[in-house]
């Protein structure tokens, strides 16, 4: 199967393009977004060598059901998704934060943690917890938002000292953060899953703050399975988990994690496959659905073709 790691469209009224480390974005008439999902795959800040075919189909589509899913509670920018791979949408002025979320002591908050650090973007962690437990209540640990190179933790305070976001509107993003991640928490669960940290985006449209981007996806999420998390927790074992986790174990067995003078170990094709299987199983296990692969002859020129009849329809 062909991967999609390069587009290079240029669309009526199209105004500016932008290439994420996943994403490429169109604006049309700076009014709509044109975001393509490419198969492109990106850990420790980098952007791998390989594309991972159907990557870009199962976040583009886990991103499109829950933002479906939690429009009650915010206005979110999508409008359609007229291709497995695309989303078009309202185009929003984003806050230049991201804002994470994190129900359990995982990840990047449990690295800081085990070199004895208490505190994450201005927000204290309890003594005496392990890998992998549950906090007391989700912690809200934001980021800026890097244009290029790494996001940086930021406290609350920062951010409204600083001016990148008011203290009425980031009162209101927490909220919709938290809000987003209870809703997450309960899907999650009914599909045997537990959500154990995420982060939104959001942007304002004519003064209105809107949910952006990609949603409860495994790029932007870490889920845990709940049967066998309490035993492998007082065992001190690793959890199962369902997130891009395992292709940064996989660099980091390999002496790579982003350093200057590391080199990307070799993604061979048994080794792109096995992600693009790891991808298809999250969608399955997150949505609870089957995965439908796309055709896939001709990929551009399908999306190309998907995109055009969507914006006539505008």
């Amino acid at each position: 199967m062909e991967a999609i790691v390069k587009t290079d469209f240029n669309f009526p009224g199209q105004t500016a393009h932008y290439v994420g480390k996943v994403r490429d974005v169109y604006s049309i008439e700076d009014k709509y977004l044109v975001m393509v999902v490419s198969d492109r795959i990106s850990a420790f800040d980098v952007v791998l060598p390989k594309g991972i075919p159907f990557k870009g189909q199962v976040l583009n589509q886990i991103a499109s059901k829950f933002l479906d899913a939690t429009q009650d509670i915010l206005p979110n920018w999508k409008i359609a998704t007229p291709d497995p791979m695309v989303t078009v949408g309202h185009k929003c002025e984003p806050f230049k934060v991201e804002m994470v979320i994190r129900g359990y002591l995982s990840g990047h908050a449990w690295r800081e943690y085990k070199a004895g650090k208490r505190t994450i973007c201005g927000v204290a962690m309890p003594e005496g917890m392990v890998e992998n437990q549950k906090f007391p209540e989700p912690l809200i640990t934001p980021t800026t938002k890097a244009d290029e190179g790494h996001d940086e933790d930021i406290s609350r305070e920062e951010i409204i000292s600083r001016g990148i976001v008011s203290e009425e509107d980031y009162t209101r993003l927490e909220a919709y953060a938290r809000a987003l991640f209870q809703r997450g928490t309960e899907i999650a669960d009914k599909m045997g899953l537990i959500l154990v940290d995420t982060k939104y985006e959001f942007g304002k449209k004519d003064g209105v703050i809107y949910l952006m981007d990609e949603i409860h996806t495994p790029d932007s999420s870490r889920y845990f399975y709940k049967e066998g998390y309490a035993e492998r927790l007082a065992k001190g074992e690793k959890q199962k988990q369902l997130s891009k986790e395992f292709v940064r174990e996989w660099l980091m067995d390999n002496g790579f994690q982003g350093q200057a003078g590391q080199q990307v170990p070799e993604m061979t094709p048994e080794i792109v496959e096995s992600i693009s299987n790891r991808y298809i199983e999250l969608y399955e296990r997150i949505t609870g659905e089957k995965f439908l692969k796309a055709e896939g002859t001709d990929i551009v020129g399908r999306i190309r073709s998907n995109v055009l009849d969507c914006l006539k329809s505008l």
